[in-house]
């Protein structure tokens, strides 16, 4: 399936993308919330500035992905593979990135309030600037990232790796 028929599918009413291949597909700006992209390959995709609220990612491949200042509140990305990604800026309130691997991805000033991040991968990650308040991150691997000016308020961080 290529962009424009996820895009003529989904203008249609359709939200099951489960699957999808959508390897460096150039999403940027695009309106997908609410999707079921569940365990598609998105990897080298430029979803920049996106609204991917609501979606379900989880399983989903976005290694070296471009999703600087996409909006994904409330979305699915559990075990997703977000390895080396661009999330500038990016909205992640109330996101499940339960047991996700962020390893070396770019979460400079990212959103992540309230998001549930535990047993996530974090190692090597730049969350410089980002705003963790009331995040989960019991058990994830924070090992290597740089943290300077994030805000911990209220983040659950005991047990970590």
């Amino acid at each position: 399936m290529d962009i424009n028929q996820i895009l003529s599918r989904y203008a249609a009413g359709e939200r099951n993308f489960n699957g999808a291949n959508l390897h460096q597909a150039n999403l940027s700006d695009t309106n997908l919330s609410g999707a079921n992209f569940g365990g598609a390959d998105l990897s080298g995709a430029n979803l920049s500035q996106a609204n991917l609220s609501g979606c379900d990612l989880s399983r989903a491949n976005l290694t070296d992905a471009d999703l600087s200042g996409a909006n994904l509140m409330g979305a699915n990305l559990s075990e997703i593979n977000l390895i080396g990604a661009d999330l500038i800026n990016v909205n992640l309130h109330k996101t499940n990135l339960s047991r996700a691997d962020l390893r070396s991805a770019n979460l400079v000033r990212a959103n992540l309030v309230w998001a549930n991040l535990t047993e996530a991968e974090l190692s090597g990650a730049d969350l410089s600037g980002a705003k963790l308040c009331q995040a989960n991150l019991i058990g994830s691997n924070l090992n290597e990232a740089e943290l300077s000016g994030a805000d911990l308020t209220d983040a659950t961080i005991m047990n970590t790796k």
